[in-house]
């Protein structure tokens, strides 16, 4: 089987960061086993998708629902699971609650006590991760860091939900001070050791600075174009 230019350079971009990805964890002093690089797949055809999960990426990262359902019966999803990192609406949460394997947008008590209602009637129990708004930022959803305290033994008390951990997008004016942060704060968090919270997983690095993230001790980075290439998004909402 021939394979065309596009594909053949989305497969030499996978293994190029796949490279960048070994060389900073080695500098960092960590182990393979504690980085899952996503793949980011928002307007990417599901044979491409296919491609990098060929090409071992096992993990894919849905910013929309709607976009999702729409193509998920043609991802090999035998070999590759999905987590919803997109703003997620409440009367969407019925929608996928039994088709990702993780929601890391959960940006508020409102949304987790849907997901945690959704998944009671779904037999299930749904591991996510908080969304940390750690820039403060107008334009981005998210609990600011004060709240946290307060929100966790709340949290803890719903029983088909398990909070993993958190989730961020520093601001791009000075990152490297915002990951700094972000990475002391889950380290401070996960030593207070609550019931039904298991905070391992830190989720945060894309495209522009996942190395960086890496060195912050991130856990997911999440990659759409560093893989995929430059993409067009159309306006349509998920």
């Amino acid at each position: 089987m021939t394979i065309s230019q596009s594909d053949k350079e989305l497969l030499d971009r996978i293994k190029r960061v796949q490279e960048q990805v070994e060389e900073s964890l080695i500098q960092s002093g960590r182990k393979p086993e504690e980085l899952t690089v996503m793949a980011v797949t928002k307007t990417v055809p599901p044979h491409r998708v296919n491609l990098a999960i060929q090409a071992g990426i096992h993990l894919l990262g849905e910013n929309r629902v709607q976009e999702y359902l729409s193509k998920r019966e043609e991802y090999d999803l035998d070999h590759a699971q999905v987590h919803m990192i997109g703003h997620l609406q409440t009367n969407k949460v019925r929608q996928i609650i039994d088709k990702v394997s993780m929601i890391e947008s959960v940006s508020s008590l409102k949304l987790a006590e849907e997901i945690n209602r959704q998944a009671q009637k779904a037999g299930t129990v749904m591991d996510v991760l908080l969304e940390i708004n750690i820039g403060k930022e107008e334009t981005k959803t998210g609990f600011f860091r004060e709240e946290i305290e307060e929100v966790l033994p709340i949290l803890s008390q719903m029983s088909h939900i398990k909070v993993k951990g958190m989730m961020c997008i520093p601001p791009k004016e000075n990152a490297e001070k915002f990951f700094s942060d972000m990475a002391q704060f889950f380290i401070d968090i996960k030593g207070k050791k609550l019931d039904n919270i298991n905070m391992s997983l830190l989720s945060m690095g894309m495209s522009g600075d996942y190395q960086m993230a890496i060195r912050y001790h991130s856990n997911i980075i999440r990659l759409g174009t560093a893989l995929f290439g430059a993409r067009d998004y159309p306006a349509t909402k998920g």
